[in-house]
């Protein structure tokens, strides 16, 4: 690993860099991950060890994390717009987490989609279960297939909701699904 990709790699460990994280290839594959454009489009998908795929919304503002320090990503702090989330079982030891300014939202063995926008954070999946809560909250809801929440700031209870699928088509379609 050279000395740029080392600092890069530094900075995100430690959470400094806020940037748009996707654009450095090098920088995704010093954490174990390969990213590739979407032809056609906007979007990317970074692929991570043992399965773990993250499509990205074009213009999303996130950070890839390894809270562990094992050279694997295990979350992301996502600021704007969405990622389509892919961990199966196994993946990543001990979950996955996607950390927004109003939410956290935790899984293992599960696709998921979280949305930042708006003053808010929407949370839907597909497949298996995600754990969603507030940064400073302990209390919290989980999610099943078919299952979204939108998280504002604030201390009330969150309400999961069965999303229409109107919804669940508009959110998809960012993805090219």
């Amino acid at each position: 690993m050279s000395a740029r990709d080392r600092f890069f790699r530094s900075l995100m460990m430690a959470g400094l860099f806020a940037g748009v994280f996707w654009v450095d290839a090098a920088l995704a594959q010093g954490a174990g991950c390969a990213l590739a454009p979407v032809a056609g489009t906007s979007r990317q998908i970074v692929r991570c060890q043992e399965g773990l795929t993250i499509i990205v919304e074009g213009g999303a503002r996130f950070t890839l994390v390894d809270r562990d320090r094992n050279g694997k990503v295990d979350a992301v702090r996502l600021r704007r717009k969405a990622l389509l989330l892919d961990a199966p079982a196994g993946s990543v030891p001990g979950g996955f987490a996607v950390v927004t300014p109003q939410a956290i939202a935790a899984a293992r063995g599960t696709k998921w989609a979280v949305d930042v926008g708006q003053g808010k954070t929407s949370v839907f999946v597909l497949r298996g279960h995600v754990a969603v809560n507030r940064p400073a909250s302990s209390a919290g809801v989980v999610l099943a297939p078919g299952d979204g929440v939108d998280v504002e700031a604030g201390t009330g209870p969150l309400t999961v909701k069965r999303w229409p699928a109107k919804r669940v088509s508009a959110l998809l379609a960012r993805f090219g699904q």
